[in-house]
């Protein structure tokens, strides 16, 4: 896939720092919904490919715009959620940043998966898969965790200044980014 929870880390790592241009938790939840399907047939057990028709750039397409017209049918029931939890900027949001943000998440899931598995066809009906490259599945997984990383940096960043208060000097914000930034070099050379 790579596995569901990776996804989270190119959706977090873009959907939070572009949130003022494009619905971030629609960005976020395209990112995992198209692992319904592998999903669904472990759990039934059904004789389809696990990566089927919605890993494909067509149905991805055509998923996205479907979620993106839904969370933005939802947007008056879940905007004080959204803004509890700091995922939306003040700037209100068009149909179209919903749309984009559902398409561009579920489609980039597809591009995520289709160089590690060879049962993925992400240019159906054409049956070959030219992007199956499973020497690139080091790069893929690290380029997802890393994007998380810097997405829950970013989120920590969003929380500290915007959700408790901003930091009184810019140089106790320095001092946060230079911790932060100590701490991942620390535990990068762990590795």
């Amino acid at each position: 896939m790579p596995f569901t929870p990776f996804h989270f880390g190119p959706a977090l790592g873009l959907g939070l720092p572009f949130r003022k241009y494009f619905h971030a938790p629609t960005f976020i939840v395209a990112n995992v919904i198209v692992d319904v399907e592998p999903f669904l047939v472990l759990l039934l057990g059904l004789r389809y490919p696990l990566h089927g028709y919605l890993h494909t750039f067509l149905s991805a397409f055509l998923v996205g715009l479907a979620l993106g017209y839904v969370m933005f049918l939802l947007e008056r029931v879940l905007h004080p959620l959204y803004k509890v939890f700091l995922l939306e900027a003040d700037n209100g949001l068009s149909l179209n940043s919903f749309v984009v943000a559902g398409v561009f998440g579920t489609c980039l899931h597809v591009l995520l998966d289709s160089p590690l598995y060879a049962d993925i066809r992400p240019f159906y009906p054409i049956t070959a898969n030219p992007l199956l490259n499973p020497a690139l599945t080091l790069g893929v997984y690290s380029l997802c965790v890393w994007m998380g990383v810097l997405g829950i940096i970013y989120y920590v960043g969003l929380l500290t200044f915007l959700g408790y208060g901003k930091l009184r000097r810019k140089r106790d914000a320095r001092a946060l980014l230079f911790l932060l930034l100590t701490f991942f070099a620390l535990y990068t050379d762990r590795l």
